[in-house]
């Protein structure tokens, strides 16, 4: 029974594996900026836009988590005159405004249609070569 459960639950996490390459490493890859981000964008004709179009969906998730966050804090504060309520407000208003905001950009740029996760672990793959190279 114990051995079901576990089968179960790792066909369901196996996309974790993608990255355990990435993340269970000797020396961890080094950081990279924007700009690299954006080179490989421009290198890469099959997953530079899914990736381009995946960071911009993650803007929308800010923007739902600042509106979430500053209108719920004013809201709590307005009707309590509570600081910790407020403070509590201001958390949970920034999560549930993030994970909003986050499926609003995922419907308004149809992210449910490419593969963004294939496109992530390209950019690592290719990031890691790019810092074996300079190294």
């Amino acid at each position: 029974m114990a051995e079901s459960w576990k089968t179960f639950w790792c066909n369901r996490f196996a996309f974790l594996e993608n990255y355990t390459r990435f993340t269970k490493r000797d020396k961890p890859l080094p950081s990279w900026s924007d700009d690299d981000i954006n080179s490989f964008i421009a290198i890469d004709p099959v997953h530079g836009p899914t990736l381009r179009t995946a960071r911009e969906a993650a803007k929308y998730g800010l923007v739902g988590s600042a509106v979430g966050a500053v209108s719920t804090a004013g809201f709590c504060w307005k009707y309590s005159k509570s600081l910790h309520g407020a403070v509590l407000a201001l958390g949970a208003g920034a999560v549930f405004g993030w994970t909003f905001g986050h499926e609003v950009g995922n419907h308004a740029l149809q992210l449910y249609k490419l593969d963004t996760l294939a496109a992530q672990a390209k950019f690592m793959e290719w990031w890691e070569k790019k810092a074996e190279r300079s190294s």
